[in-house]
């Protein structure tokens, strides 16, 4: 649908026969048959810049009505004022792009932890079950393996439908999305029909924008307005989650160490785990039968978003003893509980916990397989959050034997303040050694540390930047570590 009119029309509204070429948000995308969509959005007003539009060759203006803006004079292209606009892109783009989340498998994934590994390995399984897989979230867009970088965990109503259409056009079965409580909440998925929606956990994140955690929850069980009530998937270990499958009969629900044991839809359980140096083994009971499934990931967490990956892939109808056979293949995620070194040095696991709860877990998983002493290095986000600083340092104080603490992304705070507010957290703020550098406190622990050791550097995961101030400099855990390891990944 690339006619004005059409457009239009499926909002209720009259506009002239335009032939569209594209369809944008932002100015800077602008190209010559465009339609400019000027939202009043939370930070710009997008209607301030309809006559760059027109000037960047634009054909037409849908705008956010709200009684007063009235378009520039000198504005002679179509300018047609639209009521909730902000509402509407998710569904203009999609009839632009011709629907594409109807053409291919839709996975949404929710939850505060485990998104992205859990939609790798969605898109990962699909790939071993001999479809094409693919991926929207933190760590890029586009086929499993072949990402390209995203600002977002979740994209622009406009961009996510533009992604879809390149998914289809590439023969995509299955694409597995991450779906962020601002997404939800900025109406960025609201036109998508989800084949399967899933909430993974809720702890504390975000309440800088969402202000209190009932918000927060709130924003995040609006993914299942999307979905069809069999195919929403719940995970039971999590009170939000829990709660929610009892008020939703019919859902589908995957646990560890709970069961509902008067559940009417189906399920996905772990009867027992193993944890071993290279992986963790399943034993699965679940409504498409028992087995048994092997990966090389670390952690309960990991268990658990297995289980997760697992109920999409059979609620999508894919044969359960073939998921476990090749379940072996699976690959790790970059910079989720991601392994360095070998037998004669210490291990260091990178990872992107930087929340309570998901460093919590990190540093649990890290001592199921730690031979030896656990170091931890952590710092906290500036401009952010700054109730979870202290929650996050006696997390780190209680489950690791040594604790770094160093900058994360400082931002325009300062550094000395933001580790003044972890060590407030601090039982013996003495004995946590303070090291801002990065670089200088992963060398610090290498010197600590020996074989049998486990190093978790916790934060900052897959990025390959660090902002000080309001500069974004190249910087990875990753590469530090394999640099000071010599090794690759």
């Amino acid at each position: 649908m690339r006619v004005l009119d059409q457009l239009a029309g499926a909002i209720g509204l009259t506009a002239p026969a335009i032939p569209l070429s594209d369809i944008q948000l932002d100015t800077r995308l602008l190209k010559p048959g465009s339609l400019f969509l000027a939202l009043k959005g939370h930070a710009v007003d997008g209607r301030k810049f309809i006559s760059q539009a027109q000037s960047l060759g634009s054909v037409a203006v849908f705008y956010e009505d709200d009684g007063l803006f009235v378009p520039p004079d000198s504005v002679t292209i179509p300018c047609i004022a639209v009521p909730d606009l902000s509402g509407k892109v998710s569904l203009l783009a999609g009839l632009f792009y011709d629907s594409p989340c109807d053409k291919l498998k839709l996975i949404g994934v929710t939850g505060t932890n485990g998104k992205s590994t859990t939609t790798h390995l969605i898109a990962n399984w699909a790939q071993l079950m001999g479809d094409q897989g693919a991926v929207l979230g933190t760590l890029g867009n586009g086929l499993f393996g072949q990402l390209t970088t995203s600002e977002n965990t979740t994209g622009s109503a406009v961009s996510i439908q533009q992604e879809l259409d390149h998914f289809v056009s590439a023969g995509v079965d299955v694409a597995a999305m991450e779906v962020s409580s601002h997404g939800l909440v900025q109406h960025r998925v609201e036109a998508l029909n989800f084949s399967v929606a899933l909430f993974t956990n809720l702890s504390r994140d975000h309440l800088d924008y969402h202000q209190t955690m009932d918000a927060y929850g709130q924003a995040k069980f609006q993914i299942f307005q999307h979905a069809l009530p069999e195919h929403r998937i719940l995970n039971i270990d999590d009170e939000t989650g829990l709660k929610w499958a009892q008020e939703m009969s019919g859902s589908v629900v995957y646990g560890i160490d709970k069961r509902l044991d008067t559940h009417s839809g189906h399920f996905v359980y772990a009867s027992d785990i193993k944890y071993h140096p290279h992986g963790i083994t399943i034993c699965i009971h679940s409504s498409w039968g028992d087995g048994v499934l092997s990966a090389p990931l670390l952690g309960k967490f990991n268990a658990s978003n297995l289980l997760a990956a697992l109920a999409v892939m059979l609620v999508l109808q894919y044969d359960f003893k073939t998921l476990c056979q090749v379940s072996p293949r699976l690959q790790s995620v970059t910079g989720r509980m991601e392994c360095f070194g070998n037998e004669s040095q210490p291990r260091v696991v990178v990872d992107y916990a930087h929340t309570p709860d998901g460093l919590e877990k990190a540093l649990q998983a890290a001592r199921q397989h730690c031979l030896g002493q656990l170091i931890c290095i952590v710092g906290c986000g500036g401009d952010r959050d700054k109730g979870k600083r202290p929650l996050m340092a006696e997390i780190a104080e209680k489950l690791a034997d040594t604790l770094i603490l160093t900058d994360d992304n400082p931002r325009t705070e300062s550094p000395t303040d933001i580790v003044a507010d972890m060590q407030k957290g601090l039982q013996k703020p003495e004995l946590a050694h303070v090291e801002h550098d990065r670089v200088a406190a992963i060398s610090y622990a290498l010197a600590k540390a020996q074989a049998g050791d486990i190093i978790l550097v916790a934060g900052k995961g897959h990025e390959d930047y660090q902002i000080i101030g309001k500069e974004k400099r190249h910087y990875s855990d990753r590469e530090t570590v394999m640099k000071q390891l010599g090794v690759s990944a």
